[in-house]
């Protein structure tokens, strides 16, 4: 465990923050705690409870990625021994025995460079929102193209590639990940429970937000790497198009020439994309309601995610700067 740092980052997270802090710091770890701009009793309380504390300027834009990359250098000037380090989000909590499994999983496998478990949403039921993020967490097993921003890297493979991409608002762990396989390193999912999220995602407007921010990703990391051999995200990105702009139109643009036809038959590939996710769904062990739910948000997803794509194109042709999108609110 004296190999294990731990950088956890938050904004604004309250009581999550104090459940994430405790979930670590009784590891026998050193915790560096990286606050981005908090309003609230955040930094008083890392600071209460013994860990690190870096706390970045406020005049220089915020994103997770920097943030996690403040916390890993500061975390190298108190610890320069250290060879694993887990990021997690605060809000976020680490599962008992965790460090342990991800350690160990590192040490067995030095090919490995990154490992991550199950994220749950910790309160899944609450809202059919959060119930979303709870099936999205749950992704296969074995050797993987990504993580999330709950996982434990080598020391060395990160301080390779130069950590996370400071500019990036969305989609940095993907695209670090990118950056790693290159390198030579694998990303591998393991069947062990890892961290509990609090989404508090309640309401439709959250749930929009946090989709036009996902179509934002996308576009900037197939940007960045779609041209490269694995075209990353390029995929995800023109099916974002082609699904939610470009048949509609189509549709709508041969709607009296087909006497209607054309609006049925987007109807039905629509239903049959749905379709897919359910199946998807229902093979990962969820029940007939949440694979529908899922399927139908999955379909309905790609309008916020075709926005998202737009900002980050419009962002680039008049040269602007890209801001956070928040879809949760303080606790």
């Amino acid at each position: 465990m004296h190999l294990i740092g731990v950088v956890v980052i938050g904004r604004n997270e309250g009581k999550r923050l104090h459940q994430c802090l405790l979930s670590v710091i009784a590891k026998g770890t050193t915790v560096v705690y990286v606050d981005s701009g908090s309003i609230d009793a955040s930094v008083a309380l890392a600071h209460f409870l013994g860990v690190h504390v870096v706390e970045l300027d406020l005049s220089i834009p915020f994103t997770a990625g920097r943030a996690r990359n403040a916390g890993f250098e500061y975390l190298l000037q108190v610890k320069p021994e250290v060879e694993y380090v887990q990021f997690v989000d605060g809000d976020c909590w680490i599962v008992e025995g965790w460090l342990e499994t991800a350690a160990s999983e590192l040490e067995t496998h030095p090919e490995v460079v990154v490992v991550c478990g199950r994220r749950r949403e910790e309160f899944a039921d609450n809202s059919i929102y959060n119930r979303l993020l709870d099936i999205e967490w749950n992704t296969p097993v074995g050797e993987a193209k990504a993580c999330g921003g709950d996982s434990m890297m080598r020391v060395a493979a990160f301080k390779n590639v130069g950590g996370f991409n400071p500019s990036l608002i969305a989609g940095e762990e993907p695209e670090l990940c990118v950056r790693l396989r290159q390198a030579g390193g694998k990303i591998l999912r393991v069947d062990a429970d890892m961290s509990w999220h609090d989404g508090q995602m309640t309401r439709f407007g959250q749930w929009w937000k946090r989709s036009v921010r996902s179509g934002y990703g996308y576009a900037e990391g197939a940007w960045l790497h779609g041209r490269s051999p694995e075209r990353h995200w390029l995929k995800e990105s023109l099916r974002i198009w082609v699904w939610s702009l470009v048949l509609p139109l189509l549709a709508i643009a041969t709607f009296f020439p087909t006497h209607g036809l054309s609006i049925l038959l987007l109807l039905l590939a629509n239903l049959f994309s749905g379709y897919r996710a359910y199946r998807y769904t229902r093979s990962r062990g969820f029940g007939a309601k949440d694979a529908i739910t899922y399927g139908l948000f999955c379909i309905v997803g790609k309008y916020p995610q075709l926005v998202g794509q737009s900002q980050f194109y419009l962002l680039k042709l008049f040269k602007l700067q890209p801001t956070i999108v928040e879809y949760k609110g303080a606790f």
